[in-house]
């Protein structure tokens, strides 16, 4: 077995294979650029080397870096994770060469599955069913036009040597496909140094399932099951589960059976996932091959009982799998949410900044948080905006999926945008309980873009509860301090106006063992029963003996209340407050409608226009590039460029205005 590894990779993976080399006694070390520098998973490696300049390009992509930093280290082996290096086949050879081991598939293997125009080739010579599509490359604009048009529309325009959702796009007409193109062979350099794309054929309203495999240098290859990862936002995978609630044991033993027999013809070693594409009538077809190990991994790990980065570890030391098919045996359920630092009210939008708290849910039964941040870290501009996974399992779906909302609702994040409540409105989506979803689910169930979530009577019921209680705990504290504990004060029932939406609320608190009697006008007296105090970010209590957990933080004069996909801000007042509080006059916002402000922090790629130009609706008029993710801005009306404010190369700070209209 290996004494020391290097992991070459950084964030929550390279944690997550950082924990299990700990536990089965083997040193490891860690690799980090300049931005990350102090992070994470620096601190948790026995070693660290710095490989250079923040930009991914320049330092975790960087074959000779990376090795370089496996040679001080006297690094037996190399845990590539997933992202970066992990399918890049000339990496895997540089280590073969210097006598260090690629803790992987052979770097033949990588090379043939990992150039997702050959995987297609050598699945379809194997007699596994695969999509339509060209077995090239298009080398311009115009051939991907034509390639699109003997297809069909519309068609996928998908990076060649892809994953994880970048240098993808859909096209439905030859307009879309120039200008996805463009967008995608960029993307596509930018995050994989590698600028080729090829088309095939888009399945209406398609599954995205997946078959996990793994097979040892010994010749025995095995199937763990499927996950089901149709939640996808800009084909970016955001909660997957195992197993599928779509699929049967017919299907699932025939998906089974194809990706062994790709894994197999190809001579595969350690973990792979093959993908598939499946329609309405679940036919099933071979989109690609991960010749790595897959975000998405703990949902397998928790239905099947191993430890994937374990087995890597053994196979790529020379043991045999000792697995058979009959060997797997999956129970239960597990869902997983991946948490993203970015802004669902603004389109999703890349989000960096300080992590001025963080705290994780506590690990417990039925749930797995794999983070790679700590509370303090900064969200940097180059990287992918994951910054933890969430897992809740349990012995049935409706388990898996309760275990996982009461965790998001303990997640507390701030100092930077995150994604917790769409994921609650998504996990709380009728459709997505049923399992009836497709990966168009976001953009239907969403057609305008996530706003946040209305309450329903219900949760208005509890929000108005529950900020009664913060507000009346808080008068409590702050009477005992100041000593004013007689009168009104000292009274055991208070009547409060709670203003949530702008609308107010009368309130009746009353103070009991253990907590309070609550009167809203939303039903009958609810008891709430608490040991929360002021300045704790979470209220964790029962309300009617049902758990609640609500996320509190101090806006203004109100609270702001984070639970479930609701999300708000209460005032609580006196009667007499409140009825002055509507003679407030409200500050407008100033007039921005000239300016085009950048959405987000990140490099201005280019500007498609100058002064005094005119410009129509929808032309373009500048790229913003953030966490691997070009953003092209178009213009929102016709009128004429009266000035510039930045141009290409500028880096742009969230609502730094970039040109401005006449």
């Amino acid at each position: 077995m290996f004494r020391k590894i290097l992991v070459a990779n950084r964030g929550e993976i390279a944690c997550r294979v950082m924990r299990t080399c700990r536990r089965m006694g083997i040193k490891t070390v860690a690799v980090y650029s300049e931005a990350d520098e102090g992070a994470m998973h620096v601190d948790m490696a026995d070693e660290a080397v710095p490989i250079g300049p923040p930009a991914a390009s320049e330092s975790y992509l960087k074959i000779d870096a990376v090795l370089a930093a496996a040679r001080q280290s006297g690094a037996e082996a190399v845990h590539p994770g997933y992202g970066f290096l992990s399918e890049n086949a000339r990496f895997a050879q540089a280590l073969g060469k210097a006598g260090i081991v690629f803790i992987g598939p052979p770097s033949e293997a990588v090379r043939l599955m990992g150039d997702k125009i050959e995987s297609k080739r050598l699945a379809r010579l194997a007699g596994v069913s695969t999509i339509p599509g060209e077995d090239g490359p298009a080398t311009d604009a115009e051939i991907a036009v034509r390639q699109a048009r003997g297809i069909g529309y519309p068609v996928m325009l998908k990076a060649a040597a892809g994953g994880g959702g970048k240098g993808m796009r859909v096209a439905r007409d030859d307009g879309e496909v120039r200008a996805g193109f463009r967008s995608a062979t960029h993307e596509a350099q930018s995050s994989f140094g590698d600028a080729r794309v090829f088309l095939e054929k888009y399945v209406e309203e398609p599954r995205h399932i997946e078959i996990q495999i793994f097979a040892d240098a010994k010749g025995h290859t095995v199937h763990l099951g499927e996950r089901e990862c149709s939640i996808q936002r800009r084909h970016q995978k955001v909660i997957e589960e195992a197993p599928s609630p779509f699929l049967d044991a017919k299907i699932r033993a025939a998906m089974g059976q194809q990706a062994v027999k790709l894994a197999k013809a190809v001579g595969y070693v350690s973990a792979g996932t093959a993908e598939f594409v499946v329609d309405a009538k679940r036919n099933f077809y071979f989109l690609e091959m991960n010749t790595r190990l897959q975000v998405e991994h703990p949902v397998t790990e928790l239905v099947t009982g191993l430890d994937l980065v374990e087995l890597m570890i053994r196979v790529a030391a020379g043991e045999p799998l000792g697995l058979t098919q009959k060997d797997i045996k999956p129970s239960g359920w597990a869902v997983e949410a991946r948490v993203y630092a970015e802004d669902p009210e603004r389109n999703f939008l890349p989000s960096i900044g300080r992590l001025t708290r963080y705290v994780p849910p506590s690990a417990a039964h039925g749930l797995r948080i794999d983070s790679g941040v700590r509370e303090g870290d900064q969200i940097s501009i180059h990287y992918d905006p994951m910054i933890a996974k969430v897992i809740g399992s349990g012995p049935d779906r409706a388990a898996a999926i309760g275990a996982l909302r009461r965790a998001l609702d303990s997640f507390i994040i701030r100092g930077i945008s995150h994604n917790l409540p769409f994921l609650s409105a998504v996990l709380a989506n009728a459709e997505f309980g049923a399992g009836r979803f497709t990966t168009d689910f976001i953009a239907k169930t969403f057609p305008e873009g996530f706003t946040g979530a209305a309450h329903s009577a219900a949760e208005r019921a509890d929000l108005l509860s529950v900020a009664a209680a913060v507000h009346q705990r808080t008068v409590e504290r702050d009477n005992a301090i100041s000593g004013r504990m007689r009168g009104r004060a000292a009274s055991r029932s208070f009547d409060w106006i709670v203003r949530i939406d702008d609308t107010d609320h009368p309130v009746r608190v009353e103070s009991v063992d253990g907590g309070y009697k609550v009167n809203t006008p939303e039903g009958p007296a609810r008891r709430i029963e608490t040991d929360w105090r002021p300045g704790a970010p979470l209220f964790t209590g029962r309300i009617d003996d049902a758990p609640i957990h609500v996320q509190v933080s101090r806006a203004g004069a109100g609270y702001r209340l984070l639970h479930g996909p609701a999300n708000c801000t209460a005032l609580v007042l006196t009667s007499r407050v409140a009825a002055l509080a509507t003679l407030m006059p409200k500050k407008e916002p100033p007039d921005r409608s000239r300016q085009l402000l950048s959405p987000m922090p990140g490099l201005l790629v280019s500007v498609a226009v100058k002064e005094g130009q005119s410009v129509k609706m929808g032309e373009e008029l500048a790229v913003i590039e953030a966490m691997k993710m070009e953003n092209v801005l178009r213009a929102e009306r016709d009128g004429t460029i009266a000035k510039l404010h930045a141009v290409a190369g500028d880096s742009l700070a969230v609502d730094q205005t970039i040109l401005e209209f006449e």
